[in-house]
């Protein structure tokens, strides 16, 4: 990396890639949909509130125009010369090559529910597509804003591993492709915000308590005014659901990678902070409150004949707090975490293996949870009493 100076339901495959060009192997969308990637696993450093830590990247090929101003053959030989140069780094054995030109929009919404690529590319159009590892902890979008997106998550607060990993991506891909970089600039992006490093950190965070006491607000105003964005579930333009927020660097221009990874490193254990004091005012002064919440979110869960996504995650936030508070302990945060992700709309019906209406969804959700959570419900209803 260099510095600058200053309608009929079907199932889809994706392609196991590896540099020696060995026969395509299908893997069927379906058979991804039962597992989770490994940064919602739930180990990682203050998972209880940390769900993620994520580092991306925004890189362009000098030889080509920005995204938006190029050409639809222009952007089939940017994902072509990407695509090839990806396959030959001997380093990456096995990844998972998935194009997005002819993907209907229910894979399109499952890649976003997996955090895999961006509403913003689901709705583009002509050439382009995701290279992801078996893991899920990287993946590279081509043709999304920028030529490259690259991105690294881990689980829990760990922005310094997932920023050394995607160093080392970065290296290797540009070790094969030229970058438009400016010596004065540094990288060049399609949004200004983004020159320079062209890093964007963030942290997705668990904040129910703060939520619940009306402290988040303050704590949004706080973060505005050093320059941290706050945004929801999937990224720029996406709504605050469950009590998760994303908070991440604004700009790039005229600070180095590390210091940047150091900026929001600094600011997310204050979050953390108040997101724990909150939790203690609430078992301290609020507990039978408190525990009436939990139960009431876990009931309607292990009980529910049907539900929304909307009103699953709120349910689940809460229970994911109870379940970190010690509340509830049949579960563990991993489940809870899987849960989700498993019930968003295209994940629930690649899981069902059937495309399903909202209303037909909602009852199917309710099923879903119950064979998860139901099994478990009397066990802590009795430890409640």
């Amino acid at each position: 990396m260099r510095l600058a100076r200053n309608d009929a339901f079907h199932h889809r495959t994706f392609h196991l890639l590896s540099p020696c060009f060995p026969k395509v192997l299908p893997v069927k969308l379906e058979e991804l949909a039962s597992k989770c990637g490994e940064w919602l696993r739930g180990s990682g450093p203050e998972s209880d509130i940390v769900i993620s830590s994520r580092v991306r990247l925004a890189r362009n090929l000098a030889e080509f125009p920005f995204v938006r101003q190029a050409s639809a053959e222009e952007k089939s030989q940017i994902a072509k010369l990407a695509f090839t140069e990806i396959q030959n780094i001997p380093q990456w054995k096995k990844l998972l090559y998935l194009p997005l030109r002819d993907m209907d929009e229910l894979d399109r919404q499952f890649l976003v529910e997996r955090q895999l690529m961006s509403r913003e590319m689901a709705d583009s159009e002509g050439d382009r597509g995701v290279v992801f590892d078996t893991s899920e902890r990287f993946s590279i979008m081509v043709n999304e804003e920028d030529h490259l997106r690259i991105q690294v998550m881990c689980s829990g607060l760990d922005l310094m591993a997932a920023w050394e990993r995607i160093d080392q991506i970065d290296d290797l891909l540009e070790s094969r492709l030229t970058y438009a970089f400016h010596d004065d600039l540094g990288y060049l992006t399609a949004c200004p915000t983004n020159v320079g490093t062209g890093v964007r950190i963030s942290v997705m965070l668990h904040l129910p308590a703060l939520v619940i006491t009306r402290e988040i607000e303050k704590v949004f105003r706080s973060l505005q005014k050093i320059n941290v964005a706050v945004r929801g579930l999937y990224g720029e333009g996406s709504q605050f659901m469950g009590d998760f927020y994303q908070v991440s660097n604004q700009i790039t221009l005229g600070r180095t990678e590390t210091e940047l990874v150091d900026a929001v490193g600094q600011v997310v254990p204050r979050i953390i902070e108040y997101e724990r004091r909150a939790r203690d005012f609430l078992v301290n002064e609020s507990e039978q409150d408190l525990h009436d919440d939990v139960s009431r979110a876990y009931g309607i869960l292990c009980t529910a004949k049907k539900i929304s996504s909307e009103e699953t995650l709120h349910y689940l936030s809460k229970v994911r707090m109870g379940v970190n508070l010690g509340l509830i302990r049949s579960i563990d945060v991993s489940t809870i975490n899987k849960l989700f992700v498993h019930t968003q709309p295209a994940h629930l019906q690649k899981i069902r293996g059937q495309t399903l209406s909202v209303a037909d969804r909602n009852i199917q959700r309710a099923s879903y949870l119950q064979s998860h959570l139901g099994k478990n419900s009397s066990e802590d209803a009795a430890e409640a009493e």
